[in-house]
C-alpha cells in the first residue's frame, strides 16, 4: 500500500491510516519537519492531539538518521509515536515496534538511513515518511 496524496483521494473511503499518512507527509513536504518529526506529528494529531505540540520536540535530534545516518528518522518517529499512543504497556509497544521495523526492512531492505539514502538521495523521503506514519496507525487499529 502507498500513501501519498497523488495516489489517494481524500475523503472518499479515506481510513485513519490514510489519514495519517498524507499528514505526515505533508509535514515533511512543508520543509518544517523532518522525517521523525513528521511521523511523530501526525499520528500525535490524530490517536492523542491533548498531548500538545511540544511533545514533537522530543523528535529533534532523530531526523536523517540521528544526524549520523543510521536508524531511519521516520522509523524513530514511529517507535516514539507507539509509546506515546499506548504508554504502560512496554510488552505491547515492544512487539508493535518489532513488526514496524519488519515491515520497514521487508519493504525497503534496511532501516539504515544511509542505506536508504544512497542512490537517490532524500527523494523518497517524504513517502517513505507518510508510509512510516500510516503503518503505525495501521499497527495502532486504526
Amino acid at each position: 500500500m502507498f500513501w501519498s496524496k497523488k495516489e489517494t483521494t481524500e475523503g472518499a473511503g479515506e481510513s485513519r491510516a490514510d489519514k495519517v499518512a498524507i499528514e505526515a507527509e505533508g509535514f515533511y513536504r512543508s520543509g518544517k519537519m523532518h522525517c521523525a518529526e513528521a511521523v511523530l506529528a501526525a499520528v500525535k494529531n490524530n490517536f492523542l492531539p491533548a498531548a500538545g505540540d511540544d511533545i514533537v520536540r522530543l523528535a529533534a535530534g532523530f531526523g536523517s538518521g540521528s544526524g549520523s545516518g543510521c536508524i531511519c528518522g521516520a522509523v524513530s518517529g514511529g517507535t516514539m509515536a507507539l509509546g506515546l499512543i499506548a504508554p504502560g504497556d512496554k510488552k505491547r509497544v515492544m512487539e508493535l515496534t518489532r513488526e514496524l521495523h519488519t515491515w520497514f526492512k521487508g519493504e525497503y531492505g534496511a532501516t539504515c538511513c544511509r542505506v536508504l539514502t544512497s542512490k537517490g538521495g532524500k527523494s523518497g523521503c517524504p513517502l517513505i515518511t507518510g508510509r512510516v506514519a500510516g503503518k503505525v496507525a495501521e499497527l495502532l487499529g486504526t
